[in-house]
């Protein structure tokens, strides 16, 4: 067979070309510090690659969301913190204003202060995160949560809702609570509280202390109404029927039904245990009930507590009425407490469970990390030896074709 001077400088040139491509290649492979620069290089390997990395960038952003819901559960732990503080001195500004000792220019003096402890505590309550948005409103967070109304009270305008954020694949997580789950509710085993009528006498309640909690009576809404006045008054003991939504009497034909009026005596019914002294007037009445009955309000104790500081209390009825309101006050501001203590201590555990998701995280992006590394990550000390070789076979090419190229049969003539 012939061999033609073409044929051997066409071999010659893809030999050169084939080595000089395989040259490029390591060339590039070092450069990028990847093994896989195409998928051609190890299909395998590069289809993996593009799971593992969508998998790594989906960790990521649960990573960020995380970032995000432990700023957000932080600050609101911060302003719970505040909040609680704050209740705690309001009820000793009320402890003080109890005391028979002061003047009502002292009592105004501690309501001004009180009223500073409330205008910190609706501050709080219409506090906004980093971006703006207010952080106890629900999902209306675009507007103040809280809104005075033309009598001065204030009203809560967001919704129930509560904003979440996915800090994992499989965990959905609150980052905020609404404002009627902090300022407006009470724990299921909150203490029994007492709400006066629009009395004209000088009764003063002292209680009511739970004496025996497996009573049968015990938990539900009771009412102490009177008739006559003075020496003459008379009380009957009513209960609340859930089914007629109607007052009736305890005990028709019992204990509980026109009882003459004793100051000082000491009532049982239900499991608990109150005091009544001072002097009663026709119509007088008393309602009382578990705290998660009594429609809860934080706001509404600090404007009841503040309308009777700010009054004279001059006649037994008004100091009945500041007696009872402060007392009241003090039960359902422990109440709040425990509420908004509960409260943060949730936010504790969700802050605690989002660094457990986050340790678990980093881990499993170290671990998609390393398995990417696996893939298509170069090995230096491999490739650099694969490099000089493929320098040396592109040289030897080249060198070939040097020689080829110079043949000639007139070398030998």
């Amino acid at each position: 067979m012939r061999v033609s001077t073409v044929t051997m400088f066409e071999q010659s040139v893809s030999s050169m070309n084939r080595q000089q491509n395989d040259f490029m290649k390591v060339g590039q492979q070092i450069a990028s510090g990847r093994r896989v620069v195409n998928p051609s290089d190890d299909p395998q390997a590069a289809s993996r690659a593009v799971g593992v990395a969508q998998s790594k960038a989906v960790t990521q952003q649960h990573m960020d969301a995380r970032v995000s819901a432990r700023n957000s559960l932080s600050q609101e732990e911060s302003i719970l913190n505040s909040v609680s503080d704050a209740i705690a001195s309001a009820k000793t500004l009320m402890i003080q204003a109890s005391s028979d000792t002061l003047s009502d220019v002292d009592r105004e003096s501690i309501a001004s202060e009180l009223r500073g402890i409330y205008e910190t505590v609706i501050g709080q309550a219409n506090a906004t995160d980093g971006n703006g948005r207010y952080l106890f409103g629900g999902y209306q967070d675009n507007s103040p949560p809280y809104v005075r109304e033309a009598d001065g009270s204030v009203s809560y305008v967001g919704d129930d809702n509560v904003r979440e954020q996915r800090i994992d694949s499989s965990r959905l997580m609150p980052v905020t609570d609404n404002g009627n789950k902090i300022f407006a509710s009470v724990p299921s085993g909150a203490k029994y509280i007492t709400e006066m009528g629009d009395n004209q006498g000088s009764v003063i309640v002292g209680g009511p202390t739970v004496v025996d909690s497996s009573d049968p009576g015990y938990g539900q809404q009771y009412r102490i109404e009177f008739s006559g006045d003075g020496e003459d008054a008379t009380y009957t003991v009513e209960t609340f029927d859930t089914a007629t939504q109607q007052w009736v009497a305890l005990d028709p034909a019992g204990d509980y039904q026109d009882v003459d009026y004793v100051a000082g005596e000491q009532i049982r019914f239900g499991g608990l245990s109150l005091t009544l002294d001072g002097t009663a007037a026709d119509g007088d009445s008393f309602t009382l009930g578990r705290a998660t009955e009594m429609e809860p309000n934080l706001f509404k104790t600090f404007e009841n507590a503040l309308a009777v500081l700010e009054q004279p209390a001059e006649t037994p009825q008004q100091k009945a009425a500041l007696r009872n309101t402060l007392n009241t006050s003090m039960r359902e501001l422990d109440n709040s407490l425990d509420n908004v203590l509960t409260v943060r201590a949730s936010v504790g555990a969700r802050l605690n469970e989002i660094d457990v998701v986050d340790s678990v995280g980093g881990n499993r992006m170290l671990n998609y990390e390393q398995t990417l590394s696996d893939l298509v990550d170069l090995d230096y000390a491999e490739a650099i030896s694969e490099y000089s070789l493929r320098q040396v076979g592109l040289q030897a090419a080249q060198r070939a074709f040097v020689d080829i190229q110079g043949m000639s049969l007139f070398d030998r003539l």
